[in-house]
């Protein structure tokens, strides 16, 4: 019998109402004949109620307690839908990160899956029982209780359809698939049938929220089918796949932007070896991601301005490292702008076609929008423009390669 993971996020699972909804959805395809196992996460709000209890008792708390008092949500969830899919006639029962088990990295709050031993899973699963398992969490070396990090219930789901071989991943939530941009922003975006593992994982660093993107990045390694569906309506979803299942690939697959972006200029560095590394080593040392760099180096070579772009959260640590390390960067004037953000076009057509960004280039510009950094990959062309020019961005480039309905 094939295999099937189901994945229901917070507000799938928000109320008694809402479990039962699930409960009579895993029923359905249990009865097409699949081997169901489903991840859950925590109700709506939980995690977030239990997260704000640990900082006020204590901002430094204990990472390892921390971990043990926010994967809670999901085990409450677990066998409450257990218990609904019973009371259906569905046999099933509840499964916590540990008792698999989900063997994890040390790294408390942000932990890595590092296997998962899927024997004793395979055999309940064979014996018709649906295996209800909490996501965001496993355990660590130390056998103490790890979680994924936000997000991380998207992760265990894929880790775990991964270990069971099974044939899809249909990750169930608020939206009804995966669209070309956001549909608030452009009402004529179209859901997609399909997209490609390698355009998913750029719409998700690049600000799309639909799926998180160390589940996308799983999902490509392993090769993982993952279907984006809606909890709450029967509508055909998005299969995120590999290309080579896609017969007719478009040149651009969709629009993302960001808006949690901020800009720091490092004014007149001396244009010397080693001068990056001294900029961007101290960044990387404080956990700090460096995005975009763009360079421009002075008439007589002795001096180069340095441009970046950093989360809009981690923006003051990054201006602490930088400050603190101006003797060896040696840098003569700090200008910095959070009214910026990312705007991205995606699609592995770019691979094969000249001309998308002249199409980016030119529609901005008839637009009278600025472009301030670009940067480039080989499915991906991202510009930085002025927060306030977003939407009109995403609206004209949308309409600029044709994915208007």
């Amino acid at each position: 019998m094939p295999k099937l993971v189901m994945k229901f996020g917070g507000t799938s699972v928000a109320d008694l109402e809402r479990i039962r909804n699930v409960a009579n959805k895993v029923k359905r395809e249990v009865d097409r004949g699949y081997q169901v196992a489903v991840v859950v996460s925590a109700m709506a709000g939980e995690t977030n109620k239990m997260v704000a209890w640990a900082r006020e008792l204590s901002p430094l708390h204990d990472a390892r307690e921390y971990d043990t008092v926010v994967s809670s949500g999901e085990q409450v969830t677990s066998g409450l839908l257990a218990i609904a899919l019973q009371h259906i006639g569905v046999q099933a029962r509840s499964w916590l990160g540990w008792q698999i088990p989900i063997r994890t990295s040390g790294l408390h709050g942000s932990a890595a899956i590092t296997e998962i031993d899927a024997k004793v899973l395979n055999e309940r699963l064979a014996q018709g029982q649906v295996a209800v398992i909490a996501g965001f969490q496993g355990i660590g070396p130390d056998n103490r209780i790890t979680t994924l990090g936000r997000g991380g219930s998207d992760t265990s789901a894929v880790a775990v359809a991964a270990a069971l071989k099974a044939e899809r991943c249909d990750i169930y939530t608020d939206v009804d698939g995966v669209y070309t941009t956001d549909p608030r922003i452009t009402p004529k975006a179209q859901k997609l049938d399909k997209i490609a593992y390698e355009e998913m994982l750029e719409m998700a660093s690049l600000g799309a929220k639909v799926l998180q993107t160390r589940s996308v990045e799983l999902a490509m390694i392993h090769r993982v089918r993952v279907q984006v569906l809606s909890s709450f309506e029967d509508l055909p979803g998005t299969l995120v796949c590999d290309e080579d299942e896609i017969v007719e690939q478009q040149l651009v697959s969709g629009i993302a932007y960001s808006r949690d972006e901020a800009k720091i200029t490092l004014v007149k560095v001396p244009d010397k070896p080693g001068v990056a590394a001294a900029i961007f080593g101290p960044l990387a040392d404080g956990g700090i991601n460096v995005d975009m760099i763009v360079q421009n180096v002075s008439e007589d070579g002795k001096f180069t301005d340095m441009t970046f772009t950093v989360g809009r959260a981690e923006f003051e640590r990054a201006i602490h490292i930088i400050e603190r390390n101006i003797g060896a960067i040696g840098y003569q004037k700090l200008l910095t702008d959070k009214n910026v953000a990312k705007v991205s076009v995606i699609g592995v057509g770019m691979r094969t076609h000249a001309g998308v960004a002249q199409t980016m280039f030119k529609t901005l510009a008839e637009k009278g929008i600025n472009i301030q950094v670009i940067s480039t990959s080989e499915i991906k062309i991202s510009v930085l423009i002025a927060a306030e020019l977003t939407d009109t961005a995403v609206r004209a480039l949308h309409t600029a390669y044709g994915l208007d309905k």
